[in-house]
């Protein structure tokens, strides 16, 4: 070999390798089209699905280790790291290569818990969630959320898995219209060849891998967004009033009137949730995550939330000090309507009430006096398997309704 030059014989074999010990992921494995560079410090990947590569790295690598880089570089791509890294950057007003090596670290912390072992060796280096005191089985956004660069970071200055990763393009990139890049249909179907293989002979493949590809086929309603949008939408107009204790300013331009200015206080939201037997300890989980995310749609004001577990009858809970210490007590019948009449005869009365449920109960008859919302666990079947005819009332009109899951 021609000093220099890249090993490619070397290269492709532990591609081979990898696709013998992941075999799920040989079509995206072999869509990667190579292209060498000595401006990566290991190998790295663009959103069009070309794979830059270093020729030293690939002389200093063992081939096994080599087969996992593979695998970790193709991941970024699958899971679109690319993608996902752009939209959390505009929700979260991040910029800077900073927070782009931020995204980088987090990506690989949700791809590294399954990608080594069963014959593919963990390179020197790699980034562990363990090594910057996170859990392992997370998600990109939720390592974003719980660590920022410092001192367990600074070993990770040095890595760049490219724009594939964080969705920042570098200029050794060949860019959108640079040779043997793959168009987005095509990066599509890739996708969907390797989802259709995961989940037609599922296997030993990992549960990360299972979870991805249920996903591709079927992409989660952003369920968590439309609730907390709504709930925001009817806290806007809640807690106003117009008020003598302070005239308006235009009061001044009309001698001996004096008028009201209108006055703004945080609004009171009550959650109810249905605590009954039809509702598993998943959904009640996701009630209180939805719990902590009302707290911080007002400002973590905890004072301002109240919660009412609630099967056939309504039960207060304790002081609202997190959502990990709610205790939901329950099990048996459901009516929220008694919920609903708790919620309503408390002090002060709520502007919001979120109500929590799997629908199956009869609802008030009519429009309580406080902006409704109704976060609705989906059910596919009849709760009542005494009489197949049974459906449960649907939420009335007045509320807005958010599937939940």
């Amino acid at each position: 070999m021609t000093p220099g030059t890249m090993d490619e014989e070397k290269l492709f074999a532990a591609r081979l390798h990898a696709v013998r010990n992941r075999p799920y992921l040989a079509t995206a494995l072999f869509a990667l089209h190579t292209v060498e560079s000595r401006w990566v410090p290991t190998m790295a990947v663009d959103r069009h699905w070309r794979c830059y590569v270093s020729p030293a790295f690939v002389d200093r690598t063992p081939l096994a280790e080599l087969a996992a880089v593979w695998v970790h570089e193709v991941s970024h791509l699958l899971r679109d790291h690319h993608g996902r890294s752009d939209r959390y950057a505009a929700k979260h007003e991040l910029t800077g290569p900073g927070e782009r090596l931020r995204m980088n670290i987090a990506a690989d912390c949700e791809i590294n818990d399954d990608v080594f072992g069963d014959g593919l060796a963990r390179p020197e280096g790699a980034v562990r969630p363990a090594l910057l005191r996170l859990p392992e089985g997370q998600l990109m956004e939720d390592y974003l959320r719980r660590f920022r660069l410092g001192p367990y970071t600074d070993r990770f200055a040095w890595l760049d898995c490219g724009s594939g990763a964080d969705g920042l393009e570098r200029g050794w990139e060949l860019g959108p219209e640079g040779a043997h890049g793959l168009s987005a249909q095509e990066r599509d179907a890739v996708r969907f060849r390797v989802a259709q293989g995961i989940t037609g002979s599922p296997g030993s493949v990992p549960k990360g891998w299972q979870r991805w590809a249920q996903e591709a086929f079927h992409p989660p309603q952003p369920w968590r967004d439309l609730l907390g949008a709504a709930v925001r939408s009817a806290m806007s107009g809640a807690g106003e009033d117009y008020t003598y204790g302070r005239p308006a300013r235009r009061s001044a331009g009309l001698p001996g009137v004096v008028l009201p200015s209108l006055r703004r206080r945080p609004p009171h939201v009550c959650v109810i949730v249905d605590t009954s037997g039809s509702v598993s300890d998943a959904e009640l989980g996701s009630a209180l995550l939805e719990i902590a995310a009302i707290v911080r749609a007002i400002g973590g004001r905890r004072d301002l939330v109240s919660v009412l577990s609630c099967d056939a009858a309504a039960h207060v809970t304790a002081e609202l000090c997190r959502a990990e210490g709610i205790s939901l007590v329950g099990g048996g019948g459901t009516d929220l309507r008694t919920g609903f009449a708790k919620a309503l005869r408390g002090t002060p009365r709520p502007d919001v009430i979120v109500a929590l449920t799997d629908g199956q109960t009869p609802w008030p008859e009519a429009r309580p006096p406080a902006r409704t919302i109704v976060g609705l666990f989906p059910r596919q079947c009849p709760a009542d398997e005494t009489d197949p005819y049974y459906r449960p009332d649907t939420p009335p009109a007045w509320a807005r309704v958010v599937t939940v899951g």
